[in-house]
């Protein structure tokens, strides 16, 4: 007898959570810069952006074991990964992967943001979001 989760369907990417432990107020202005605009959810238990209908989430808890954050990488999508990559840097990130050219016109690029946690940038020309 089939489950009735069988028809539940993954809808897609919806946050992306990082844990910045008792420095919830730096990440939070980091992230305001990098994005150049605030939260749409802030509180001292969650602070969230709306980034292009995706969620930036950072959480008051312990990151634990660095190593587990580069298990996972998320990208989000960006105009020019150089581009996005130098400006990362400007704002205090350091670098983790310089754009790299992996096919196709794609270009991956990877910084540790402040509180030390992975994050990603993507150019993919072929990628294009549906508004």
């Amino acid at each position: 007898m089939p489950s009735r989760f069988m028809s539940v369907p993954i809808l897609g990417l919806r946050s992306c959570i990082f844990r910045v432990g008792d420095r919830l107020d730096e990440a939070k202005a980091w992230y305001t810069k990098v994005l150049g605009f605030g939260p749409y959810f802030d509180e001292p238990f969650y602070v969230g952006f709306n980034v292009g209908g995706y969620e930036l989430g950072l959480h008051p808890e312990p990151a634990g074991d660095n190593a587990a954050a580069v298990a996972v990488n998320i990208y989000w999508g960006v105009e020019s990964a150089h581009d996005a990559f130098t400006r990362m840097l400007a704002l205090g990130a350091t670098s983790f992967q310089e754009p790299t050219e992996v096919g196709g016109g794609i270009k991956v690029a990877l910084v540790r943001d402040p509180l030390g946690n992975l994050f990603g940038m993507i150019e993919n020309p072929g990628f294009q979001v549906k508004v």
